[in-house]
């Protein structure tokens, strides 16, 4: 089972570069590796101060190439289930498992293990890596590294997002916006309700506003690729209160809307939080977070990076899915962007993640090709 690729993931699987922690162990050892290749890599930290973007060349920087986008960060493996340390990975047969071995790891791997084969004749276009931070968290890294890349690289052609997908090209994911709402009312004593103010009664009227929204949003528009066909809105979590006998002076709701392609996903949260901005007439606290958004993607099905996935893969590409990716960020910054890496997203974000040598293997030859074709173009 050992290749290169293989190597590669065993080691990144090693780092556990939880989502919303600090990454530099992984960045310095993607960093050195490059180096051994004679790659300087740029690293690019965010605003938090202890996580960065890593964007690396192979090829001339001033010709317009193809852009290698995954990231390096891997959501908790606390679950029960797990039959091995997630954070060392472990082989049996072809599988290897391990968190980010699926998502998406196993993507890295494959492109760093191709690396000393781009550098075995000359590329007239470039192949840049661009490994983001953050990812999990509602892609809060990649807009650092975007806003970098007019400095670091002629314009691309594309950007090829690693996300797991079986090695078949997507072309369209929904957008997302999540949101942190917290009602502050007044706290006393349960028996003399009319002192005090219940944020947890209050936070009733927003709910009922989401669940309106989510309603109406069922009734269209469509777009039929997408699975369901329309705009979504739910209410993930509700908390609040101290005990029976208080009068809650707290209550804190997370919620989220996945838009289709013609919607913006913050624009869909708009009513939950005209709702709750109502209740300051009443007297409470109104506090509106917003945790994350990104666009959706849509890309042509006759796009030039569709054709040329088309012909690394051999695959026809599908033509949506319902999660998202850093891709639609590409697209925004005027980025062509497709989805195509190793592994399966069934497989992500569970116990037992794995993914097999072979569609390691599969990725690898797929970037290879890559190569092959920014060596004859001109």
């Amino acid at each position: 089972m050992t290749t290169r690729a293989v190597d590669i993931l065993e080691k990144l699987v090693g780092f556990r570069s939880v989502v919303g922690m600090p990454n530099g162990d992984i960045v310095e050892w993607v960093v050195a590796y490059l180096k051994s290749l004679g790659i300087s890599a740029h690293v690019l930290p965010g605003p938090e101060g202890d996580r960065a973007n890593l964007f690396a060349t192979i090829g001339p920087a001033d010709k317009a190439g193809y852009i290698l986008s995954g990231h390096t960060d891997v959501v908790p493996a606390a679950e029960a289930g797990w039959n091995s340390d997630p954070f060392v990975a472990s082989a049996e047969g072809d599988k290897l498992y391990g968190r980010g071995t699926s998502d998406m790891k196993g993507f890295l791997a494959a492109a760093l293990a191709a690396v000393p084969a781009l550098l075995s004749r000359p590329l007239s276009r470039p192949i840049h890596l661009a490994f983001s931070y953050d990812e999990e968290a509602g892609c809060r890294g990649v807009p650092h590294l975007l806003a970098h890349l007019p400095d670091l690289c002629a314009p691309p052609l594309g950007a090829i997002i690693g996300e797991p997908s079986g090695m078949r090209a997507i072309l369209a994911h929904k957008g997302k916006a999540a949101a942190r709402l917290t009602l502050k009312g007044r706290s006393g004593h349960s028996s003399r309700p009319d002192l005090g103010l219940n944020a947890v009664h209050a936070m009733t009227e927003v709910q009922q506003a989401a669940v309106a929204a989510s309603l109406e949003l069922s009734h269209g528009p469509f777009e039929t690729e997408f699975d369901p066909p329309y705009s979504s809105l739910s209410i993930g979590t509700i908390s609040g209160g101290q005990a029976v006998n208080i009068i809650p002076e707290l209550c804190t709701m997370e919620l989220e809307a996945r838009a289709i392609s013609s919607a913006d996903p913050q624009a869909l949260l708009a009513p939950v939080r005209t709702a709750a901005e109502a209740l300051e007439q009443k007297g409470f606290g109104v506090d509106w977070q917003l945790l994350s958004s990104y666009p959706a993607l849509r890309l042509s099905p006759t796009a030039h990076l569709a054709d040329l996935l088309r012909d690394l893969t051999g695959i026809e590409p599908l033509a949506a899915v319902s999660y998202g990716t850093e891709a639609g960020l590409y697209q925004r910054a005027g980025i062509d962007a497709i989805i195509c890496g190793p592994g399966d997203i069934g497989r992500a974000h569970k116990p037992n993640e794995f993914i097999a040598a072979s569609e390691l293997a599969a990725c690898q030859a797929m970037i290879e090709a890559l190569g092959d074709r920014c060596r004859a173009e001109t």
